[in-house]
């Protein structure tokens, strides 16, 4: 004998816990439809930025290209017939290109962080740490490719990318709208020598997790770079009174009677936080710097650029950009 159904006390309350998930799914499609129609602008802004920075700008030091064998990879639909390995295809079902090490060791790896943090925008700030992050990223892979080298983007099945087609496919990727179901750490993958990586996040998580990215790409002997791109809001907390702080990824909240009270505790955190960042960076000669949306994003495009051609870090420590 079945079990009696449970009985609906209050029908309106199971009616709004019913239509709660919906409620929730159309509102984060509302503002993903609302980031998107906004990107075609950043592209306009990322290539502004790129026309600004460039007379500034010396050619970079480009590694040799080598003949060495780098690995086989799947065969994709734009590879020419002849770059097939038929004796390593012969070994399985599947077909395989043979790479040489110069196309991929001379390239640079870009990784923007598309999780729902990235959303946010006070009323201090200028533009979401997702547009601003997006903008960076695309400025720089803009004069990368100016400069002949070769991008590609951390994640992406895509070969590194050359020439005005290949922005243009960085672009589609790079301006993906921030959800919930994004990773907001790179993926660990296996990476030439002689690469770069230019990683651009909030990275406002557990410094072990970061640090554990940047070990996996030091170890492959890849250089690479940390930006950290806040709203004003996350570093100056210009609150004042009672506040209801949420979180963006998740349902914790916190109310605080006086927000003024925290700022001094919360300062001292997230400087904490960043010196932790500086020192990871700097422990494996990558760099590390601080960006803000209420500041242009030129200098911050520059600065990094010239780091890259450099060959060395921005300063010790924390930077701003």
């Amino acid at each position: 004998m079945a079990p009696p159904k449970p009985m609906v006390t209050n029908p309106l309350a199971a009616l709004r816990a019913a239509i709660a998930p919906v409620r929730k799914a159309v509102n984060m499609r509302g503002e993903a439809e609302d980031i998107a129609g906004r990107l075609p602008p950043l592209m306009i802004e990322a290539d502004r930025v790129a026309a600004t920075v460039a007379p500034g700008i010396h050619g970079r030091r480009r590694i040799g290209q080598g003949e060495s064998f780098w690995e086989f990879r799947p065969f994709r639909d734009e590879d020419p017939s002849q770059a097939i390995d038929w004796r390593q295809s012969a070994k399985t079902q599947n077909l395989f290109v043979r790479e040489r090490e110069w196309e991929a060791a001379a390239s640079v790896w870009l990784w923007r962080d598309a999780s729902a943090s990235m959303n946010y925008m006070s009323d201090w700030g200028t533009c979401t740490k997702f547009e601003r992050a997006t903008v960076l990223s695309l400025a720089l892979a803009s004069l990368l490719i100016r400069g002949g080298e070769r991008v590609a983007i951390l994640g992406d099945d895509g070969a590194p990318a050359h020439g005005k087609t290949g922005l243009a496919r960085l672009a589609r990727t790079l301006m993906r709208a921030p959800s919930n179901g994004e990773a907001s750490l790179p993926p660990k993958r296996r990476l030439p020598r002689h690469a770069q990586v230019v990683m651009v996040g909030d990275w406002l998580r557990a410094t072990d997790e970061v640090e554990s990215a940047i070990a996996h790409f030091a170890s492959l002997g890849v250089r690479g770079h940390l930006i950290q791109v806040l709203d004003p809001a996350e570093e100056d907390l210009p609150f004042d009174g009672r506040t209801e702080f949420r979180d963006v990824e998740g349902p914790d909240r916190l109310i605080a009677g006086r927000a003024e009270h925290l700022r001094s505790a919360y300062k001292a955190r997230l400087a904490e936080l960043q010196h932790g960042l500086a020192q990871m960076s700097r422990k494996r000669l990558w760099t590390f710097a601080v960006h803000r949306t209420d500041r242009a994003p030129n200098a911050a495009v520059l600065a990094l650029y010239t780091a890259m051609t450099a060959h060395k870090p921005m300063g010790r420590g924390r930077v701003r950009l």
